[in-house]
């Protein structure tokens, strides 16, 4: 029998609880020791593994509980939780684990972990119940073979007792700390002023917006134009109402890396007066990670051995920092020696606001979104640059097998493998086989694709289990491309079609679940939310953005009025130029020509936006032709980052030049330049989403989910975005002035005047001026 653990017992009579935690999360806490370990296991699904415990408890006998509800107050703290299965008659209880392949090769610090959390129901159920001793046991499942591994160990009372007080101890004692800091932060927060003197136009309606949504529960979708200080005007009354919303969390999520930093600044001006406000940023792993291509575990990288014997003093020092930034995280995390990545996920249970990426919250295995129902926190979601958020989730929430992959899987896959494969590959062709074209959309999954490619996962699942080695390269990620790819088909439905993509080109062959819609999956994310607001300076028309996204019937709308004039930007349609595909050649004399006319009259800085390369690079040949004399520069494609800068370092002020951009690129939005570093843009075109079939499946399907809106859906809306976004590049600040051309006659169209921002006066160009 082990030896009783040597904390001592508490001395003080057991008080009422001042703070709750399950027992999983108690002993994570607490008990968590050596390595971090993260070498891929064919883990069981969650359906697997309730599967198995039904499995092992329906063996058990006529006095056998299951699932019994435990709780204990130790030193202020109430540990609640659910034991899998006890028989109070025999004095035992169980935790039951289930798993895939070799015993051993169950790592002994997760093990450790299970004896922790099944010790801690032995004394709950001692408690309860007056037991002097108790057996604990932990049941392992091999879903394999349906054998069952058992480990069990007799325990007295007071043994037990000390363990769990230990633990409880452990926690209270940080807990306290946190509530000392939650009081100060909840004081701090309520007093805390607006950091400008003056809200600048649009920006108080703004904020009281975020404020109303948060204080009444509910989503708000916002459409505020640039320049009013979005970012402060929506952290900040989230901030100055988080003691009267009783929120727990504030998550700013961002589509791309600039928008996390420009959050932060925003954040530390927001909040500049709490001394108590902790911001952590999250960072993708491969960018975070100190040794690249080494797995996180013990035996590879030097971070990851001995991590959670280090996290505790690591975790201390960021408890004392106030912004936790990738860079003060990294500082943190080579000071301790532990993996910085892994650090800023622990440090997100004791941060108030998290700046992330979309996928944090919004993917299929959503970090925070997990956090947010397994703590039960009240989170306020803000959406920056929501416009980016449907292209986002529909890729989420895409699922493809491409041919390129699956041939370098199958080339170095076992010989107990290859028949699976091959028998995909079999049903693969038989499908490409019965196309009449090189695409196809279906709206169903045959289940004969389905059912190889299940044999698939389960062989080699299999055999990564009993030899983990082999869990790498080709094989692995191809067996995690199928994984998602099962996943994504069991949640088929009319927001998604199966595509069989086949080419003769040098293309790829790919076999495609493509999310249509993400409402059905993003739902959740805002049902889980206490309010989330989606923003942008293109977030319209509201319905479209709303049913798309899936945001609640009840979700609040707000259009902040443009704090600009119209004076300020003259805005002209050319109704005799078409730069429909058929008409582009004809009229590149024509469009350039405009573009040199102008130049000539106002010498400045110009962008002008093309829907293709093709059409850009034309343009641009055409415009160096006929006007030689004025300097230009043009987007490449496969930019790089340095060539992106220089694209962008050229607009200086007093400069004179145009440069040439692909609409919807890396220079149609995001890019700030104010004053006369941009005095104009000439857009040609519509920005409309290419005619093809993949487009058309999607017309028809929106067709049929929002009562013949297809068209709009699918071309219009989108396309129109990315043009009012590029023309957004012009007025930057109250004090800009500049021009815009929109280069088509279909600009002319009401329906597609309709949608242009209010402020706009827009009026017709004749090309004879």
């Amino acid at each position: 029998m082990p030896s009783a653990a040597t904390a001592p017992a508490l001395k003080q009579p057991l008080a009422a609880a001042h703070h709750a935690v399950s027992v999983k999360a108690l002993c994570a806490f607490g008990a968590k020791a050596g390595d971090l370990d993260f070498r891929f296991v064919p883990a069981p699904s969650a359906q697997e593994g309730m599967a198995g415990h039904s499995l092992v408890q329906s063996r058990r006998g006529a006095t056998y509980e299951r699932e019994v509800s435990l709780s204990a107050i130790c030193a202020g703290l109430l540990v609640r939780g659910r034991a899998d299965g006890c028989d109070i008659e025999h004095r035992r209880v169980e935790e039951i684990k289930t798993f895939r392949g070799r015993f051993d090769a169950i790592r002994e610090n997760h093990r450790a972990l299970h004896w922790a959390q099944a010790k801690c129901y032995g004394w709950m159920l001692c408690e309860r119940d007056s037991l002097e001793e108790i057996t604990v046991a932990l049941v392992y499942l091999d879903l394999a073979n349906g054998e069952e591994t058992l480990l069990e160990e007799r325990w007295p009372r007071d043994a037990l007792r000390a363990h769990f007080e230990q633990l409880c101890v452990t926690f209270t004692a940080w807990a306290e700390r946190q509530d000392d800091r939650h009081l100060a932060l909840r004081q701090e927060l309520e007093a805390l002023s607006f950091p400008h003197a003056t809200f600048r136009p649009g920006q108080r309606e703004l904020a009281q917006g975020v404020y109303r949504a948060a204080a009444a529960g509910r989503c708000l979708i916002a459409q505020a134009p640039t320049g009013i200080g979005k970012t402060v005007a929506t952290t900040w009354p989230l901030l100055r109402g988080w003691a009267a919303h009783k929120t727990h969390k504030v998550f700013f999520l961002t589509a791309k890396t600039p928008g996390r930093a420009v959050a932060l600044e925003a954040l530390g001006l927001a909040g500049r007066d709490s001394a108590s406000l902790r911001v952590l940023e999250l960072t993708a792993r491969e960018k975070a990670c100190e040794h690249p291509g080494k797995s996180c575990d013990g035996e590879s990288c030097p971070l990851a051995r001995g991590f959670y014997d280090r996290l505790p003093d690591a975790r201390r020092e960021a408890m004392a920092t106030r912004e936790l930034g990738r860079s003060q995280l990294r500082s943190i995390a080579q000071a301790h020696a532990v993996c910085p990545y892994f650090l800023a996920q622990e440090m997100a249970r004791w941060s108030d606001v998290i700046v992330a990426d979309y996928n944090y919250y919004f993917d299929s295995s959503a970090f925070l979104f997990a956090l947010t129902r397994d703590e039960e926190w009240r989170v306020a979601v803000l959406v920056d640059e929501a416009h980016n958020l449907l292209e986002r989730a529909r890729a989420m929430y895409t699922a493809a097998l491409a041919a390129q992959p699956f041939d370098e899987a199958l080339r170095i896959a076992p010989a107990g493998i290859k028949p699976r494969l091959v028998a995909v590959r079999r049903e693969w062709r038989l499908l490409q086989s019965q196309q009449a074209s090189g695409y196809a959309a279906l709206d169903a999954i045959p289940d004969g694709l389905l059912q190889p490619l299940q044999e698939a996962v389960s062989a080699i699942a299999e055999h990564f289990a009993v030899t983990p080695k082999d869990a790498h390269g080709p094989l692995q990620r191809f067996f995690f491309d199928m994984l998602y790819f099962l996943r994504m088909a069991d949640a088929f439905g009319a927001h998604s079609v199966f595509e069989v993509t086949s080419t003769d080109d040098g293309g790829e062959d790919a076999l495609t679940i493509r999310n249509l819609v993400p409402a059905p999956f993003l739902k959740p994310r805002f049902a889980a939310s206490m309010s989330t607001v989606c923003f942008s300076g293109t977030l319209a028309p509201f319905p479209f953005y709303r049913d798309m996204l899936g945001l609640p019937d009840d979700t609040l709308e707000l259009d902040v009025a443009s704090p600009f004039q119209t004076h300020q930007l003259s805005v002209q349609v050319t109704p005799r130029i078409s730069t429909r595909f058929q008409h582009r050649a004809g009229s590149l004399d024509a469009l350039t020509d405009l573009i040199g006319s102008q130049f000539s009259r106002r010498p400045g800085n110009y962008l002008a936006f093309f829907s293709s390369f093709d059409y850009l690079e034309a343009a641009h040949t055409t415009f160096a032709q006929r006007w030689p004399g004025i300097p230009t520069w043009s987007q490449s494609r496969r930019m790089a980052e340095a060539d992106r800068e220089a694209f962008v370092a050229r607009f200086q002020v007093g400069g004179q030049g145009v440069g040439f951009a692909v609409l919807g690129g890396a220079f149609g939005e995001g890019v700030d330049l104010p004053g006369d570093r941009l005095i104009g843009a000439f857009i040609a075109s519509l920005g409309l989403p290419q005619h093809n079939a993949m487009n058309e499946v999607m017309r028809e399907r929106m067709e049929t989910l929002f009562s013949g809106d297809g068209y709009n859906y699918t071309y219009l809306y989108p396309g129109l975005r990315k043009v009012v976004q590029a023309a957004g590049r012009v007025i930057r600040t109250e004090s800009d002035s500049g021009v815009v051309y929109l280069m088509d006659d279909r600009f002319d169209r009401p329906e597609v005047r309709r949608l242009l921002p209010s402020w706009w006066q827009v009026g017709r160009y004749s090309l004879a001026t």
